[in-house]
């Protein structure tokens, strides 16, 4: 379905990809953040804003015919780097429960504020369905 690209000599990324290659149906899932099908926050706790953004992103990719497994990059926007480092447990527990042991290429990035004032992440994935 798809390779991973690990450059000669580097060391070896945890959690994440340097690159993927990939080949099928492309599927472009726009940013999701931490509310329900019903666009409600049910909580303000990092962890579960992320498992619940997570859940989202693959919902979106079951419409599509995909999986978790299909991901080849997200983009993380996050309010707070210091909150996102001091909830890496929680984050990891959420993301190994919802996405697998699947390592796309990934990118953190803190910003001033989302659009919705309670999201505390979001996340856009892109994903490739094989043909």
């Amino acid at each position: 379905m798809f390779e991973t690209l690990q450059p000669e000599g580097w060391v070896k990324p945890i959690g994440y990809a340097n690159g993927i290659a990939a080949e099928g149906t492309l599927i472009f899932v726009g940013g999701q953040i931490g509310w329900n099908a019903n666009a409600e926050f049910e909580t303000d706790d990092f962890a579960a804003q992320t498992r619940q953004t997570l859940e989202n992103i693959v919902a979106v990719l079951k419409a599509g015919g995909a999986g978790p497994e299909h991901v080849t990059s997200m983009t993380w926007y996050v309010t707070d780097k210091a909150e996102y480092l001091a909830n890496l447990k929680g984050v990891g527990a959420a993301y190994r429960d919802t996405m697998g042991k699947n390592f796309p290429a990934m990118a953190l990035v803190q910003v001033a504020a989302l659009v919705e004032d309670r999201a505390k992440v979001e996340i856009q994935a892109f994903a490739v369905k094989p043909r």
